[in-house]
């Protein structure tokens, strides 16, 4: 089997009179952060792995204007998501599926006002319906039994509700899912969310991705699963804090799903 990423863009598909399923809005996160490129990698893989019909707009993505909102700047958030707007409209686009909670929040919830109205999907409910369509078969021989908590990413849970799919994928590996005392409705931001990741944090008794980190190590995982670029950072970086790095992973949803089925 051929290792070669199979990525078309819009623009590619569009001039050979081609119109993909689905949008892979990839974001900023797992276009230039090495540690979320290989999430990125992780989903394309499944993506080819089930023959789905996608593309992205590679150079023509524009920063979905997240970090710009959430951090009081509307008229920046208005100028990208604008740009953003004419750009899938033009192309005709109405699905997209992204690995970052922050675009799927934004995407689905802000852009309609503007004009940008698609269905949008968390990857990890992409995957869920992959699997119950039957495109994606789940062998659980990797991780079978092993300890794997979940960090409920904010943009993803409380705010669209969307717990049961990241969970379910866990359980559909074998392995043994165990909860944080904060979790689902209850739980706790890994410190990166409002634009807060491109900052130092301001003076205080102990940061919150500590916190956060040592909630995880509470239940004993092998594994700290996330659904989020920021929340991996995070959280990787508290595991470093504690020096966990050599016996607990941090590793997003496609990732495991990608090792499970060694592609």
């Amino acid at each position: 089997m051929s290792n070669e990423l199979k990525v078309p863009t819009m623009a590619e598909l569009f001039a050979a009179g081609q119109q993909p399923e689905v949008l892979f809005w990839v974001g900023c996160a797992g276009s230039f952060d090495d540690r979320a490129k290989k999430i990125t990698k992780a989903f394309v893989k499944i993506l080819n792995k089930t023959n789905v019909s996608f593309a992205v707009l590679g150079t023509e993505e524009s920063c979905t204007g997240d970090p710009a909102k959430r951090s009081g700047n509307e008229f920046l958030f208005q100028m990208q998501a604008v740009t953003n707007i004419e750009v899938m409209n033009a192309y005709g686009i109405k699905k997209v599926v992204t690995t970052c909670p922050h675009c799927f929040n934004t995407l689905k919830n802000e852009y309609p006002g503007l004009g940008g109205n698609y269905k949008v999907l968390h990857h990890t409910q992409f995957l869920k319906a992959l699997l119950e369509e039957g495109k994606l078969t789940l062998e659980g021989g990797t991780y079978k039994g092993k300890r794997i908590t979940f960090h409920d990413p904010c943009y993803l849970g409380r705010a669209n509700n969307v717990y049961e799919a990241p969970r379910e994928l866990i359980r559909k590996l074998d392995a043994e899912l165990v909860e944080m005392r904060s979790c689902k409705q209850r739980g706790l931001c890994c410190g990166a969310g409002g634009a807060q990741m491109f900052k130092e944090p301001e003076k205080g008794d102990k940061d919150i991705n500590v916190e956060r980190t040592e909630q995880a190590l509470e239940t004993k995982p092998e594994i700290i699963a996330a659904g989020c670029p920021f929340c991996n950072t995070m959280m990787t970086d508290g595991v470093k804090h504690k020096e966990k790095e050599a016996s607990i992973k941090v590793m997003d949803i496609a990732e495991l799903i990608a090792t499970a089925e060694n592609l």
